[in-house]
């Protein structure tokens, strides 16, 4: 205990010094936290040669500077050279960006150290023998806790040689590396189409067959066509890829850009790619084009060709078809834990061959109702004018949240933690649990619904096709599609030969029991990945949340049953274990509070002294929309209903010093204050005195104590 105390001692004393800004902030001349330099390829040029010079950047650890799109905070570099007459410089080659989190904002940029080429071409009346001084002006912005603005006069002096000049031996190679990195168009087709559930971006290339896919990101030119804090969702295809992005700005009010330029990152590469508007073409993912793609007499895809034949399949062959991509849908990963855990029950009825044909026939009955009633779904919905694909149940994240529950329940049952049923066939959740026929049923019902979304070879030229038809042809090649999902437990159950070759039931069955449930378990962390690329972290901590109540909930039934067992009586902790899950499964889909309003008015050395005057509490933010910090601050802090509550219960006047734009009063301002950056937050009381300086990280709890003391008069509070 003694331990603890002093623990818990020393972490409340290091919270406070740890919001506190670093001596570098409040000195008045802080330390500079990025070296600027320009250097050369080459050590010297020709007369009309064009070599590469590059920025180069040594970043403080911690810090970052930004890309060409800064994302959701940042400022772009920008250079401004200083040439004599005839002398030509280009814009930066940027290098591959990095995504670079800061609570609910997305940014990119770099950290450490990063070399931006530039080309430089001399004029063709350049003197031989001449040295010329190349000067720059470099503006940059580098964050961390807090943004600084950092300005740098440049200066590079070349020799002019009557030849071209040797290669620089420490630059030279650098140089050519940062440029052989950087993104290049290498002939990638990508097209995009606005959707409900984002934009769908597509893209197919050579480049992309066979490549490693997993963690590919699209960092657009740009900041107005995406929201870059969401995940973005990756559908893999024989050809590319499309990605799922969510919508900026540029696409709201039913409008669109006429293109979506930007980087593709995947592998350790970078491609630079420009997409136009079309309809996505079937290579890019399993799913197949989208109805609007291709009609029943066919249509181009984005390559140019025909959308993988899907235009001209018959309805035989997209039957057909439909029937294969059932049968290899039983071996993707999402659903063989459901019909591992399904077949084990077999080995309880490997000598009962009657009630093995009826659990065969209840499995394929749910399996083909539910491939059906899914199908219905869709079809409905595009007929209403939604513009959704197969596996649609997925795309909305409470089902896959309610989903990943679910698979945790089972595979707390499995592990015994509490009991459905008492046998393996009480593997399933809820419906799906109950012993016999109506188990099978149900169970194939839940593998339809977590399996749909992992489209299999075949699927998605038959879907494609279907989903252009009528609703009798589309429904048949459902139909089929659910036909060959269910065929192979369906043959097991009716083949004696195959049910006889199943071990007999015993002790060992128990084990193997528990053995399943780490599939489940596998299967319930794989939803919440597809949640976390859905909704983001902030939704992935609720399912956390949530998971925790449901085995808090397992573990209090596995308790009633066991005092039952007893012969005690357990309905307060049945009930209890009710609540519970009800409640973990309320907390996934209950939807997010919106950010609060705050009144504000501009910030004036006059209006603060008026204010002041007149013996009002203030509230002065000195922010600019490029600050990470003070976005992060803003979203987390000051746009919560709590703050804004206690702004119009104590009367406080809220002042924006906006220094977006570089202003001498503000930048002066913050000098006074020992301050180099942004943000900067000052709370003036009602009773007058010095201003009492927050910390650069807010918290609610900060501002709240903050304002409370100022309308009481003081300044700290």
């Amino acid at each position: 205990m003694r331990f603890l105390t002093g623990l818990v001692l020393a972490l409340m004393m290091a919270l406070p010094a740890a919001a506190q800004p670093s001596p570098s902030q409040v000195s008045g001349a802080p330390a500079r936290h990025v070296t600027t330099e320009l250097v050369a390829e080459r050590q010297a040029i020709a007369p009309g040669e064009t070599i590469q010079v590059a920025l180069r950047q040594r970043i403080q650890p911690h810090w970052h500077t930004y890309w060409r799109n800064s994302g959701d905070s940042g400022q772009p570099t920008e250079i401004k050279w200083t040439l004599p007459a005839g002398w030509q410089a280009g814009p930066f080659t940027w290098a591959p960006p990095r995504k670079i989190p800061v609570g609910p904002l997305m940014n990119y940029g770099y950290e450490g150290d990063v070399l931006l080429p530039m080309t430089l071409t001399a004029p063709a009346s350049a003197k031989v023998g001449d040295k010329v001084t190349l000067a720059a002006k470099v503006q940059l912005l580098v964050c961390a806790d807090v943004c600084v603005p950092e300005d740098s006069d440049l200066a590079l002096t070349l020799p002019v040689t009557a030849t071209s000049a040797p290669v620089d031996p420490k630059w030279g190679p650098a140089i050519q590396t940062a440029l052989a990195a950087a993104p290049k168009p290498v002939g990638l087709v990508a097209v995009f189409q606005p959707r409900p559930a984002g934009v769908a971006l597509a893209v197919t290339g050579a480049a992309l067959k066979g490549a490693d896919l997993a963690g590919a990101y699209f960092f657009p030119f740009d900041s107005t066509v995406i929201d870059h804090a969401k995940p973005q969702a990756i559908e893999r295809g024989p050809d590319g890829l499309t990605l799922t992005l969510a919508a900026g700005y540029a696409f709201q009010g039913g409008k669109a850009p006429g293109g979506l330029a930007g980087v593709l990152s995947l592998g350790g590469k970078a491609y630079e790619i420009a997409a136009t508007p079309g309809a996505p073409p079937a290579g890019a993912s399993g799913l197949g084009p989208p109805p609007a793609a291709q009609g029943a007499s066919g249509g181009e895809g984005a390559s140019g060709g025909k959308g993988a034949g899907a235009a001209d399949l018959g309805l035989a062959a997209a039957a057909l078809f439909a029937f294969l991509g059932g049968l290899i849908l039983n071996l993707m990963p999402c659903v063989f834990p459901i019909l591992a855990m399904k077949a084990a029950s077999l080995v309880g009825h490997g000598e009962d061959h009657g009630e093995a044909r009826r659990q065969g026939v209840a499995f394929g009955v749910g399996s083909v109702l539910t491939f059906l009633a899914l199908a219905g779904g869709l079809i409905a919905l595009k007929a209403a004018g939604s513009a959704i694909g197969w596996g649609f149940q997925l795309q909305s994240p409470p089902v896959v949240a309610i989903l990943a529950l679910l698979m945790l329940a089972v595979a707390l049952n499995l592990s015994g933690l509490f009991e459905v049923g008492t046998s393996l066939q009480g593997a399933g959740s809820g419906l799906a649990s109950r012993g016999g026929s109506a188990g099978a049923f149900f169970t194939g019902a839940l593998a339809v619904v977590v399996a749909a979304p992992c489209t299999a070879p075949f699927m998605g030229p038959a879907l494609g096709w279907a989903l252009t038809q009528t609703t009798a042809a589309a429904l048949t090649v459902f139909l089929f599609l659910g036909l060959g999902f269910a065929a192979p437990f369906v043959l097991v159950a009716f083949a004696p030969a195959l049910l006889s070759r199943l071990p007999k039931p015993g002790a060992w069955m128990e084990l193997f029991r528990k053995a399943l449930a780490f599939p489940m378990y596998g299967a319930a962390a794989w939803l919440a990945w597809v949640l976390a690329q859905q909704a983001g972290a902030d939704d992935l901590a609720k399912l956390f949340a949530a998971a925790v109540v449901v085995a808090l909930a397992g573990w209090l039934a596995g308790l009633a049953q066991r005092r039952a067992a007893l012969g005690g009586k357990p309905i307060v902790l049945t009930g209890a274990a009710g609540i519970l899950a009800a409640v973990a499964v309320a907390a996934v889909v209950w939807p997010q509070n919106k950010a609060a309003e705050l009144p504000t008015e501009a910030y004036s050395p006059a209006r603060l002294a008026e204010l002041r005057a007149e013996g009002r509490p203030v509230f002065v933010n000195y922010t600019a929309a490029w600050c990470v910090s003070c976005q992060v601050n803003d979203k987390v802090a000051l746009s919560t209903p709590a703050v804004a509550q206690a702004f119009a219960r104590h009367k406080v006047v809220y002042l924006k010093a906006d220094w977006t734009k570089r202003d001498a009063t503000i930048a002066a301002e913050l000098a006074s204050h020992g301050r180099a950056g942004v943000p900067l937050y000052l709370v003036y009381g009602t009773g007058g005195g010095e201003a009492a300086i927050l910390p650069s990280i807010l918290t609610p709890d900060i501002v709240l104590k903050a304002l409370k003391a100022a309308d009481q008069g003081a300044s700290k509070p």
